[in-house]
């Protein structure tokens, strides 16, 4: 296992990189930069005074130099400092990481607890009316967008029943009652969304499991049929169960920046948003850095949960 793990790290290096030379050159290719913001603001308009803004935010050099000058710093631990606010971007992500996490976690928990017990149980009941309902349930959260059920849940229980989500964000250790209390819908939406492709995945492997032969010797020897099911179907059926919620983590994250927009949760969505208009390069490179370790993480416990599912995959 120790080897196993040693060898993903080493194998997401290159992907680490790659991503980072994207994200810093990306940013930089939007038309406008930040000294034309600056500029405008401050209604002026001379050459010299772009060079002095350019030379004291260091983007007076070669992208390739202020690229590695920026690599130097992460690896010491700095991910810079904003240009507008001058405040450290590791102070901000401090902030709005763990808020983004807890809806994606949520989210992912709401997806999971629906899209297993829903996709077994179609599985199970094969052809049945209750299959045809969870498959057109399916269908239907893979068609409507996470974000547009979210106006609607703003806008028309506003209109018909005088009730709208709670917009007003509370920490949770502050009051972990509030809390949930305005991250709930929003998980939700997300989770139910996510659950589409999850739900299929589990009934489609479930039925190929329940047609094995080692399926049929158990029920042979008697064993009851939630015994089969959970003891000796569910293990192989999760296998790329689990490989498919590691797949979907960029959707996850990315869903939990949008949804944090309408129900004005300040979490690492509206402080992309308001650094991208702003041409903010060290708090957007920083985000997008965090982001994409993220995932690789992810994807790395969802290798090592596929190990532990499938003991063949350790050699």
């Amino acid at each position: 296992m120790r080897l196993l793990i040693i060898r993903r790290l080493l194998a997401l290096l290159p992907t680490l990189i790659f991503t980072s030379i994207i994200v810093f050159a990306s940013i930089r290719m939007i038309p406008g930069d930040v000294i034309d913001l600056m500029l405008a603001q401050n209604d002026i308009s001379t050459g010299n005074d772009r060079a002095v803004i350019e030379a004291a935010l260091g983007l007076d050099q070669p992208i390739y130099i202020q690229y590695f000058v920026w690599v130097v710093d992460v690896l010491s631990g700095d991910l810079g400092r904003s240009l507008w606010q001058n405040t450290p971007v590791t102070e901000q992500l401090a902030l709005t990481l763990p808020i983004t996490f807890e809806l994606g976690f949520l989210a992912l928990l709401v997806a999971l607890s629906v899209a297993i017990p829903i996709g077994i149980y179609s599985a199970m009941r094969q052809d049945s009316m209750g299959d045809y309902i969870t498959r057109s349930f399916s269908l239907l959260m893979l068609a409507v967008p996470s974000f547009w059920l979210a106006t609607l849940v703003m806008v028309f229980p506003s209109v018909w029943w005088r009730w709208a989500p709670p917009l007003q964000y509370t920490p949770f250790l502050e009051d972990p009652v509030a809390n949930l209390a305005h991250m709930s819908v929003p998980a939700i939406l997300l989770g139910l969304s996510l659950s589409a492709v999850t739900m299929r995945m589990t009934r489609t492997m479930m039925l190929e499991v329940l047609r094995q032969d080692y399926i049929r010797t158990a029920r042979a020897k008697g064993l009851k049929e939630n015994i089969v099911i959970v003891r000796h179907a569910l293990r192989n059926c999760l296998i790329p169960v689990v490989t498919l919620v590691g797949l979907q983590a960029p959707l996850l994250i990315g869903g939990a920046v949008i949804l944090e927009q309408i129900f004005v949760i300040p979490g690492m969505g509206l402080m992309l948003l308001e650094a991208v208009f702003q041409r903010d390069y060290p708090v957007v490179t920083g985000v997008f850095l965090v982001v994409g370790v993220s995932i690789l993480l992810i994807n790395l416990v969802v290798d090592l949960t596929y190990s532990l599912l499938d003991p063949k995959v350790r050699s």
